[in-house]
């Protein structure tokens, strides 16, 4: 079984509610691959991922005790373009390759479960065809900002920044296969991963997605 035509995508603007949508379909039985835990995970770890972003960054990157700090990471790689490039150079190809490792790992482990990859840049790093579909999380501009600034305290100068780094909402609700709307209540939300579930799943064993 492919990559491809065993797994779904999820993805959504920064702060727009698609890891409590990953948590819904968890709930519901669905086997769930968080992209950017994989990251932080090789931000953690030295290795071959550390020690480029290192080399490229510098140490004023590093935290006293030696281990990268994040949000350094990020203000300098969402000031710069061409800095944010060079850092997805270097843990696209290898998240993605983790990612594979484990979707084929959950279909040994669940035959027939229903496999989401929750990643912010699907689109943005041009692998939406790596998905049988691609759903999308969604809510307003504002409230996406005030999400934002409310979930990492950043300004709203930086808020507005980071969320003009990616491609905008409605282009991503444009390009989507599925789309869920965040921008009301949680129960709201959890309303459409139930509806939704069941159609992934179907799609999963029909073979459908095959052709899309």
């Amino acid at each position: 079984m492919s990559f491809r035509s065993s797994c779904f995508g999820l993805t959504g603007g920064i702060a727009c509610g698609k890891s409590t949508v990953a948590s819904f379909f968890r709930a519901l039985g669905a086997r769930t691959i968080d992209a950017d835990e994989i990251g932080h995970e090789m931000l953690r770890q030295p290795g071959t991922a550390f020690d480029e972003i290192i080399k490229r960054f510098g140490t004023g990157i590093l935290t006293a005790s030696g281990e990268i700090d994040r949000k350094l990471l990020g203000m300098a790689v969402f000031s710069d373009p061409q800095k944010r490039l060079e850092l997805n150079i270097i843990l696209h190809p290898r998240i993605i390759k983790r990612q594979e490792e484990l979707v084929e790992q959950y279909c040994q482990e669940s035959p027939g479960a229903v496999v989401i990859v929750d990643a912010a840049l699907i689109y943005e790093a041009g692998v939406e065809d790596h998905f049988a579909k691609v759903l999308v999380a969604w809510c307003a501009r504002e409230q996406q900002e005030e999400r934002l600034i409310a979930k990492t305290g950043i300004s709203r100068e930086e808020a507005a920044r980071r969320i003009a780094a990616q491609i905008p909402a409605e282009e991503k609700r444009r390009r989507a296969d599925f789309v869920i709307d965040c921008s009301g209540s949680l129960a709201s939300t959890q309303a459409q991963v139930e509806v939704l579930y069941p159609q992934l799943h179907q799609l999963l064993i029909s073979g459908q997605h095959g052709s899309g």
